[in-house]
């Protein structure tokens, strides 16, 4: 039979001036226990998984897809509200979250219990895309089904973020679209709180 993980937590996705695309997770409940992991596209299109460890790397990498996997510490920091603060192997990350836009008030609006099932998110995968162009369900890598229960986004007002030490330029949209899986994160930059659930066939 069918088992459905769930992973209950952030994503944060953010472009830049130079072209690189980053999109955080941030899963304090996890079947893996607490992680982070980082994808990043880079200007070329390269994909690349940070991520902690081999196992985390080896569910991740079966999901969705990458050019490249790299084993590193990464570690997330709120030292505020609203401060994220990311390393990860080759990539400083510093960002501001700002205001909660009007759809961020309408996640909010729908029950925690009912928004997290993969049923609701189903039901809203078509308006969603149309509205958005964003997919909340569909096919992932080697035969596994994902679904995002999306409960709150707030906008991403600033950003600082390295590459090895070189700056990766100002707050951008998240254009063109990371190629990861089925969806792509919010082309204005963005914090969701989410509640991902893969289904392993």
């Amino acid at each position: 039979m069918a088992r459905r993980l769930r992973f209950d937590g952030w994503i944060l996705g953010a472009g830049t001036a130079s072209g690189t695309r980053v999109v955080v997770g941030h899963w304090p409940r996890s079947p893996l226990g607490p992680l982070s992991d980082v994808m990043v596209q880079q200007p070329d299109g390269v994909r690349v998984l940070l991520a902690p460890t081999r196992t985390a790397a080896d569910f991740i990498a079966a999901t969705y897809a990458f050019d490249e996997v790299r084993l590193v510490p990464v570690t997330v920091r709120r030292p505020d509200p609203r401060t994220w603060a990311v390393d990860a192997g080759p990539l400083r990350l510093r960002v501001t979250t700002g205001h909660r836009p009007p759809l961020g008030w309408l996640l909010r609006a729908v029950p925690p219990p009912l928004a997290r099932t993969p049923a609701w998110a189903g039901l809203l995968d078509r308006p969603a895309r149309l509205l958005t162009g964003l997919r909340t369900t569909g096919s992932a890598g080697n035969g596994r089904t994902e679904w995002y229960g999306v409960q709150d986004l707030h906008a991403v007002a600033a950003l600082d973020a390295t590459w090895d030490g070189d700056p990766l330029g100002a707050l951008a949209a998240v254009h063109p679209p990371v190629t990861f899986g089925f969806g792509s994160v919010p082309p204005r930059p963005s914090l969701a709180r989410v509640t991902t659930t893969v289904q392993l066939p």
